[in-house]
């Protein structure tokens, strides 16, 4: 997929508020190396309940 389809589906997803599963997993490389990331089905589930009434509001750090 050619970078410009790449953006353009990023920006999509955040239209919609599908979060990017690969930024989280950069983030969880870099911030917390000793924890396991969680898997797509578990990431998409963890950020509707964050953006739409979870208990901890999404936040991490």
């Amino acid at each position: 997929m050619s970078p410009f389809f790449q953006t353009l589906r990023r920006m999509a997803h955040l239209m919609v508020g599908q979060p990017d599963y690969d930024a989280y997993l950069r983030h969880m490389r870099d911030h917390h190396p000793g924890h396991a990331p969680m898997d797509r089905t578990a990431f998409f589930r963890n950020r509707q309940e964050a953006r739409y009434g979870g208990k901890n509001g999404g936040k991490c750090c």
